[in-house]
């Protein structure tokens, strides 16, 4: 390579860089949503953990989010161990990662074809190209850019391989596709890719040579393909949708091919979920796909003389397959993350084509060059418009309700949201609205029974967990909910039956063994709770509400020592804990250690100035120091908060009449 070509191929993977940032920057202010990013980093215990022996362990073997990927959670977890939970930090690594897809991308191109421009422009439309944002600016969509750098290497070491065909180089090849496949399992086609890449732009050898040389590829695809389905069958992928006919499926499919080339070029509308529809109606299923099979027919009759058109149009049908819904996972028509690799194909297809055009004439050539340059100014102001639309919770999802219809994934993000700011009205609202929509909606009935037990509302509470659970028999969530709910209620052997089949389903959720444990203390069976508490602190050590809850067993079984270490343990993890310091102090006045109890009951008081029953146990021991008048006061402070507190206004009363007959001291 001469050196004003190499200068001139520097200067376009630096201008790629500088233009990817330009047109995702808005990412960096972005927090994390309540949609995934939960599951995969801000409510994910081994995640929040960061890097450790035991959680690459766990990695390798789980099916969380109903997929195999271990490299992904490790991505995730490093991340944890270099930023915590800085969001801005996470979507830096996201940003990244795109940027070098981009010049990755490019390089391969300029490889594979000896041009420059062209690829140039396939590798700008790649990294500016709206359709992009949902897998750069969703955290949880780590998988897709990670993957896809996985791809373009193994692309890479491909190249290196038919170069020289060694055993080492094979490795190579055979390392990073597993690597990719263990990032996401969309790299199943990448075989299939690498056939395409044959025909053009290297141009090889007849095809039964070149299928045999990739067998060992297309094997980790087929067993990719298994660990996948066994994994979204674990995870109930397939429940969602699962009464959804496959000749529905097929029509579905057609329509999606269309809409994501529509989108490609005209990105209006683009939302994070896009419902399934009722019903696809006949003619657009038909005419898409006819249009699928016209495009497919030009293309091969064009193949001889515009061998791109087919190999970037057949790039494009075989990439989405996996995404298309045949097999259904998730409640999703389309996805505008499906089309991150896709789209290289339609791209490529684009920028030759536009040579081709510019190769006929003076004004052909100003007209290809003209509509390149005017595509690239169109897209980037559109692409950070929609990083805009991915900055939070509301406006994610509040854009989402102005560009679809029925988003019933929508109103139920935006009522979780309402929730977790205490606006419970609101998430009633939106909780009720997605079950208008989607009344089997098993997430939606769950999460709004939290709600009205926050509200105060626990029969309404009862009754949606229960409706969660006619739609959904095993959700492990529902069950644990519907059992606190009975348990708040009394009804504490029917809240032991659902915490143990919560636990049958999800045996490492340590709330649920908490749950249990304190339900079966609660009825008399301590001897077997105790194991229930010692299998929630195995799972989560570091979760106060565990050791508060021993405490305030092993204070009710009169084991007053133990209680208070477990109280203590409470408050090391969690120093702001009113419940843990109110529990204290009277496992302290219990023993008799006054001025400790006086000092543990005032901390509790001013961490949460309205505990009327913490204002009364300061009042008993400061009665018990003999300082009455504070005592009164005390007494006094808690019939006014809570004015039904009948043991309070006992106290007060007897403490008056006390000391009615003589002076205070």
């Amino acid at each position: 390579m001469s050196r004003p070509r190499s200068l001139g191929v520097a200067a376009t993977g630096v201008a790629l860089v500088v233009i990817t940032f330009a047109a995702f920057s808005g990412v960096l202010s972005s927090s994390f949503l309540n949609y995934d990013d939960d599951t995969y980093v801000t409510a994910n215990a081994h995640v929040l953990e960061g890097l450790s022996g035991g959680n690459f362990a766990w990695a390798l073997t789980s099916t969380e989010a109903a997929n195999w990927h271990p490299v992904t959670w490790l991505s995730h977890m490093l991340d944890v161990q270099l930023y915590g939970l800085d969001a801005a930090k996470h979507h830096r690594t996201n940003l990244l990662l795109h940027a070098l897809n981009a010049v990755l991308l490019f390089l391969l191109l300029v490889r594979m074809t000896g041009a420059l421009w062209r690829p140039a422009f396939v590798a700008t439309l790649f990294a500016i190209h709206p359709l992009h944002v949902e897998s750069v600016a969703w955290i949880a969509e780590r998988k897709d850019v990670l993957s896809t750098l996985f791809w373009l290497l193994t692309i890479g070491a491909w190249l290196r391989y038919v170069e020289s065909k060694t055993a080492t180089r094979y490795a190579l090849v055979l390392t990073l596709f597993a690597l990719g496949l263990a990032s996401k399992p969309m790299l199943v086609t990448l075989p299939f890719t690498l056939l395409l890449l044959d025909y053009w732009p290297l141009k090889r050898a007849v095809l039964p040579p070149l299928w045999k040389e990739k067998l060992p590829l297309f094997a980790m695809s087929a067993g990719s393909c298994l660990v996948t389905l066994i994994a979204q069958r674990r995870g109930g992928a397939f429940e969602t949708l699962s009464g959804v006919l496959l000749p529905a499926r097929v029509a579905n499919a057609a329509v999606a091919y269309v809409s994501y080339l529509g989108k490609t070029f005209w990105p209006a509308s683009l939302a994070i979920f896009y419902p399934y529809p009722g019903s696809v109606p006949v003619w657009p299923a038909v005419g898409s796909a006819l249009l699928l099979v016209g495009v497919t027919v030009l293309a091969l009759r064009l193949a001889s003389r515009a061998p791109f058109l087919v190999f970037g149009w057949l790039w494009f049908l075989g990439t989405l397959v996996p995404v298309l819904g045949l097999v259904q996972v998730g409640a999703q028509a389309t996805a505008d993350r499906y089309t991150y690799v896709p789209l290289i194909g339609v791209f490529i297809a684009m920028a030759w084509g536009l040579a081709e055009l510019a190769n006929t004439g003076r004004s052909a050539r100003y007209a290809a060059a003209t509509l390149s340059v005017a595509s690239l100014a169109a897209l980037l102001p559109v692409t950070r418009e929609q990083v805009r639309n991915f900055n939070d919770n509301v406006s994610v999802f509040e854009h989402a309700l102005a560009v679809t219809s029925n988003n019933f994934v929508a109103h139920a993000n935006l009522g979780l949201d309402s929730f977790a700011r205490g606006r419970t009205d609101d998430a009633i609202a939106q909780y009720t609205e997605a079950l208008r929509i989607k009344p089997d909606f098993v997430e939606a009935h769950n999460n709004l029974g939290l709600v009205f037990r926050a509200a105060g509302r626990n029969a309404e509470a009862v009754d949606q967990f229960q409706q969660a659970l006619v739609f959904g028999p095993d959700s492990a969530g529902a069950h644990s909910n519907l059992g606190d709910a009975l348990a708040s209620t009394g009804q504490v052997d029917a809240a032991i039956e659902h915490f143990n089949r919560a636990l049958q389903l999800r045996p490492d959720d340590a709330v649920a063994h908490l749950s249990l444990a304190t339900a079966l203390a609660h009825s008399g069976r301590f001897d077997a709770a105790l194991p229930q508490f010692d299998e929630a602190l195995r799972l989560k050590p570091d979760f106060p509400g565990t050791y508060y809850n021993l405490g305030v067993v092993l204070a009710e079984r009169g084991r007053t020592a133990e209680a208070i270490e477990r109280f203590e343990q409470a408050l090391r993890l969690k120093p702001d804990y009113p419940e843990a310091l109110n529990n204290l102090g009277l496992a302290l006045a219990a023993m008799n250690r006054i001025p400790e109890s006086i000092e543990r009951f005032q901390e509790a008081v001013r961490l949460n100035p309205g505990f009327a029953q913490a204002h009364n146990n300061l009042g008993a021991s400061l009665a018990g120091a003999n300082r009455y008048q504070e005592a009164l006061e005390q007494f006094d402070l808690a019939v006014r908060i809570d004015p039904n507190f009948e043991q309070a206004r006992a106290n007060l009363r007897g403490l008056e009449a006390a000391l009615s007959s003589r002076p205070l001291p």
